[in-house]
Order: structure tokens, then sequence, then C-alpha cells
């Protein structure tokens, strides 16, 4: 068998459409894959342009000239090719390289998300999360006021009693300090107030949350660094981030377990060029470079979960709230970013992607 009948067979495994684009945006080759998603045969596509296949103005033709331009990938989430031919909506991942040294050819990559899971990866991840907004100021006006009351009304009584009445009113005291601290956790997901926002090291955001996790709750867990020591400032609130990464890094530490004698923690950095997403409501393509990611080697997420993880109240702990995951993807996407799920047996990973901070002349802050 030749070397590009093998080419061909591999490339028809693959499950996602793959085009290669050449001069003057002709297809030039397609897999298996592709001819079904176009719903076309091959030899009608070496017959075609990728402006036939795609609707007029896709941003899919602006990443093929600017894969063509840096000589570099670039991949975008979410983009629409919808057409009367394709169908109404059709949502999808698209990465683009250049094949090889040939600068006129580009790969085409895509990966197609359906209705669902375009609504539960985008940044619609905190509409989720505010759905309970009026619960929970609902909430902090109606049932913080009486908890107050039963609180003092226990704490009273507790002076009269004798040791056994005692145990009752303590554990009344603990029970409100635990639904008031259940309600104050909902009220964040009202909060709908103006964010300052600037520069942040997200290093320096990583290193203080190592170091409350290592001196509480992870002490028993081994944390490895692997950062990009070039990374630009992320366009962000510190205070926020620090409650993200640290919801993130207490679930790693609670999958580890107490038990664990090889837990461990992986905290990572990179730049990611190309990666963008649309702004909902607007055409605007915000360009999303900075991924930070926490990764456990925890037993795993169960996979009817992975759909809902990110909704309020879903959890796989049996004390938990389920209300950590949905204020991180609110958080997140107050900041313009996504977060992501990541699962494998043994090892978890949440990625979030954000945006990096730019000088008022738009370039890129220094460290």
């Amino acid at each position: 068998m030749t070397t590009m009948a093998i080419n061909d067979q591999i490339m028809n495994a693959l499950p996602m459409p793959v085009l290669t684009v050449g001069p003057e945006h002709r297809i030039v080759h397609a897999n298996a894959a592709a001819e079904f998603f176009f719903d076309m045969s091959l030899r009608m596509m070496l017959r075609q342009k990728l402006t036939d296949l795609l609707p007029f103005g896709s941003p899919v033709m602006a990443l093929v000239e600017d894969v063509r331009e840096r000589g570099s990938s670039v991949s975008e989430h979410r983009v629409d090719i919808g057409s009367p031919r394709l169908g109404a909506e059709r949502i999808v991942d698209v990465s683009a390289s250049p094949l090889g040294d040939d600068t006129d050819s580009v790969i085409l990559m895509l990966q197609e998300r359906t209705i669902a899971d375009k609504m539960n990866r985008q940044l619609t991840h905190r509409g989720a999360a505010r759905s309970i907004t009026a619960l929970g100021a609902l909430l902090a006006h109606e049932i913080k006021n009486p908890l107050s009351g039963i609180r003092g009304a226990a704490q009273l009584l507790e002076q009269s009693a004798n040791e056994d009445d005692r145990l009752l009113t303590r554990l009344i005291c603990d029970e409100t300090d635990r639904i008031v601290k259940l309600v104050e956790r909902m009220e964040l997901f009202g909060e709908e107030r103006p964010v300052e926002r600037g520069p942040v090291n997200i290093h320096g955001v990583l290193d203080h949350v190592k170091r409350l996790a290592q001196s509480g709750f992870a002490r028993h867990i081994r944390f490895v660094e692997n950062y990009d020591p070039s990374l630009p400032p992320v366009l962000g609130n510190r205070d926020q981030l620090i409650q993200v990464i640290l919801n993130l890094v207490k679930n790693a530490a609670e999958a580890v377990g107490l038990d664990a004698s090889d837990g461990e923690i992986i905290l990572s950095t990179a730049f990611r060029t190309g990666v963008r997403l649309q702004v909902p409501g607007s055409q605007e393509r915000v360009s999303l470079p900075i991924e930070l990611s926490v990764t456990d080697n925890g037993p795993g997420i169960p996979p009817e979960l992975m759909s809902d993880l990110f909704d309020p109240f879903v959890t796989t702990k049996v004390q938990g709230s389920g209300l950590g995951l949905a204020l991180v993807a609110k958080i997140v996407g107050d900041h313009g970013g996504i977060v992501e799920c990541e699962p494998a047996p043994r090892r978890t990973s949440f990625r979030i992607l954000l945006p990096m901070h730019r000088a008022n002349d738009g370039r890129g802050a220094d460290m």
C-alpha cells in the first residue's frame, strides 16, 4: 500500500470532517466524514470552492486567510455555518492549520456541536447559574432575618438549659449558621454590579491558592506546577479569580480524598494563539489566549453528570450544595471566558480560557 493510500485511510478513519483547501479556496481533498457532513461526494466536492460549501461571509474564510498570513494554526469555537443547504443552524468548532511548507494549502477540521451542547458550553454557562438569582435574593431577604431570631432564642435558652438541652441548642445554632452560609453563597448569583477589572498575574493567583490549600484542606496532596513563564496578564478581578481557582482546587482535593497516598493536583498555564469566541448579542469575536487548568488524579466524574455539571445543585458530594461549579461558571462567564471539564479515568481536568489584558494602545500589557 502506498503512502498516499495509507494517508487517505487515516483521514477517512477520522470521525470529524477534514478538508484540504488549496489556492483560490478550492477543495483539493476531503475525508469520508466531510462527504457525510456536506452531503456531497468527494468527486463533487473537488469541483467546489470553500465559498460554495459555506454561507456568504462565513468567518471560516477569514480563518483560512489568517492561517495563510501567520503560517500557524488558528482555532475558533462555536462558529455557525448554517445555510439553507446545510440546515438552519450548524454549530462547529473549527481548527485550521497550514499544510507543511505549502503556504497556500490549509487543512480545516470541523467538530460539530449540538444545540444543547452549544447552550451548555458557551458563555451561557452563566445563564444556568443566574437561573437562581431571584431565588437567592428571596432567600436572603426572607430567611436570614428569621434565622437570626431563631439563633438568638437558642442562645438565650442555652443559658438556663441543662447539659443535655445545651446539646440541642448548640445543634440549633450550628444548623442556622450552616443555612446562613448557604444563603450567602446563593446571594452571589444575584450580584450584577460592575466589578473593577485590570491586569492580573494569574501565576500570583495560583500561588496564593496553592498556599491556602497546602496550609489546610490539601496539606496531604502533592502539587505540580506546569507554568508558561512568559504568560501575559489576564484581564480580570483578582479576588474573583482567586475564588474560582480555590473552588476548583478544593473540589480536586476532595476528589482525591483524605486517604490517597499518591494524591496529586496539577496547576497548568499556557498561551493558546488563535482561540476566539463570539460575544453573545454581537458579532464581535474576542480572543481568549490565556489558558489555565486544574487537574487531579481522583476517581473522576460520572458520565451522567457531565452535561449538567455546571448547573446549580448538581454535585457528586454527599454533603455538597452543588453551587461551587455553578459559581465558577458565572464568574468565568462574567470575565468573558469559558470553562470546560475534560474527564478521563483517574484524571479530571477543568480548563479555563480567559482574555488577556491590553494596554490603552491595544498592545498586551507587560508582566
